[in-house]
């Protein structure tokens, strides 16, 4: 067997769920993914912080290229908020803003206290990411601008928090669950209730419970994946790309509309198949897995957006 064959043996197509470890950024587990999964082919969905820990769909194969499809999707985070500072990054991993007592806040809240600062945040709001963040300014990272002292000031972007529950509440510490669009930054729901209540905020510890349909109980740690591997049994971890998406409807298509389909043919689809308008589809070959994405042109008449090669890269 050559390394291409050993390479394509152990790299089964498709995303596995997971349980991002803390003090790992998301780029390290990729990496410790390639390694697992045998194939440099390997991305994420959605950025975790370091502190963070949970859910992190990570794409194997020629599967990275249904990335764009998960983009939108609704996250749900549980966190607790330490309140008595804030600190530069928004969580524990900052040091205390400048300028503030270099002694906590003694802080004794009140349920009733922090439903009242959070109402506001509930719903479409304006929200101001952290300056130690992923978003970019003239190209830029604004992390790396602010690892070198330049002030960052970034402006409010638009999301949306469809639900923010307070848990309980200890003294200075709160739980908190929250169910929001991508974009959204728990970080930032901290710090804003600290302000708002005079005391300062961060995040003490952040999971992320679910990414679109990933879900935490569906999750691997890296030591489970490496145990599988090492077993020859990693495919158990793997849903498959045939099963992903499962609100865009499988067809099923023959050899020849196969073919058709890798020249980027438009394809049809049966009208008993696949109801007027849909917009997406899955094109799944005669072995079975999927060949396809298709985007709607004509009443059931389908032009290949994605399109896989017959052997996973």
């Amino acid at each position: 067997m050559n390394r291409a064959s050993e390479e394509t043996a152990a790299a089964p197509e498709g995303i596995i769920v997971v349980n991002k470890p803390a003090g790992w950024t998301s780029h390290d587990v990729v990496s410790k993914m390639r390694g697992i999964a045998g194939t440099r082919r390997v991305g994420h969905l959605g950025t975790l912080d370091p502190l963070a820990t949970g859910v992190l769909p990570v794409m194997i194969g020629q599967v990275t290229r249904l990335a764009r499809y998960w983009e939108d999707s609704e996250k749900a985070y549980e966190a607790i908020i330490r309140f008595g500072f804030a600190t530069t990054t928004y969580d524990r991993e900052g040091e205390p803003v400048p300028g503030q007592s270099t002694t906590p806040v003694t802080v004794n809240l009140t349920e009733e206290q922090l439903e009242a600062c959070l109402a506001p945040m509930r719903g479409e709001i304006e929200q101001k990411p952290p300056a130690v963040s992923a978003k970019k300014i003239n190209g830029v990272p604004a992390y790396k601008l602010a690892r070198r002292n330049v002030a960052v000031d970034l402006a409010p972007v638009k999301v949306r928090i469809h639900e923010l529950i307070v848990k309980n509440v200890a003294g200075d510490r709160a739980c908190i669950s929250v169910r929001c669009s991508t974009g959204t930054y728990i970080r930032s729901i901290a710090h804003d209730a600290g302000v708002v209540l005079g005391c300062g905020a961060h995040i003490d510890e952040l999971v992320r419970t679910s990414s679109g349909p990933f879900h935490l109980c569906d999750s691997f740690t890296l030591e489970q994946l490496q145990l599988l591997k090492n077993e020859g049994k990693l495919a158990e971890a793997v849903l498959p790309a045939a099963a992903l998406l499962p609100h865009f409807p499988s067809v099923f298509v023959d050899g020849i509309t196969l073919l058709h389909i890798r020249q980027g043919r438009n394809f049809n689809v049966s009208p008993f198949r696949v109801n007027a308008g849909t917009e997406h589809v899955k094109a799944i070959g005669p072995d079975g897995r999927l060949a396809a994405i298709g985007r709607i042109v004509l009443p059931h008449v389908y032009h290949p957006d994605v399109v896989f090669t017959q052997e996973p890269l």
